[in-house]
């Protein structure tokens, strides 16, 4: 196995796979990166580097479903910055400015998880078990206290009550 998995681009815009020698859909190469995966896509006649090109094709397939995460306003200032002398400086920020951002969320999930140690439906399991439990112990607790001031006297209440009636 190679280092760098290769994804061949086809003329009919289909990708192979050459790794698992099989074709592949962009949404495989959209879970390739989700899981980590280092590959490049490369033309398959020519050779040339496409890999860019599929990665924004999976970004602009992303941005139409559901809800984007690139503005209008966003995407219009970065095309500003397409000729502009800080165009080369621009792709590092992005760059640094996304490391730091997913370092900073892989802290904080990992703050909350020491903090809450365990996943939130287990936390919200045991807080509405422990509601239950409260609550049936303040029903019988309640039952308890009406019911022994209209109960009959019991044995011993009586036995009680008959010790302090009697002369001495």
């Amino acid at each position: 196995m190679s280092a760098i998995r290769v994804i061949k681009k086809y003329p009919n815009r289909r990708l192979y796979d050459t790794e698992i020698s099989s074709y592949i859909t962009i949404e495989d190469v959209r879970q390739l990166i989700v899981d980590g995966e280092s590959f490049e896509v490369r033309d398959a006649k020519t050779g040339e580097d496409l890999t860019r090109q599929v990665l924004l094709q999976i970004i602009t397939e992303h941005e139409q479903d559901g809800q984007p995460m690139l503005s209008t306003q966003l995407l219009s200032q970065l095309i500003r910055f397409y000729g502009d002398s800080l165009q080369g400086f621009m792709g590092n920020y992005l760059e640094r400015s996304m490391q730091l951002f997913l370092e900073q969320q892989q802290q904080f999930r990992s703050q909350m998880g020491g903090m809450l140690g365990q996943t939130p439906w287990a936390m919200l399991n045991q807080l509405t078990e422990r509601n239950m439990a409260l609550w049936k112990d303040f029903q019988q607790n309640l039952g308890n206290g009406l019911g022994s001031a209209t109960a009959a006297p019991t044995a011993k209440d009586k036995d009680k009550a008959g010790a302090a009636r009697k002369p001495r």
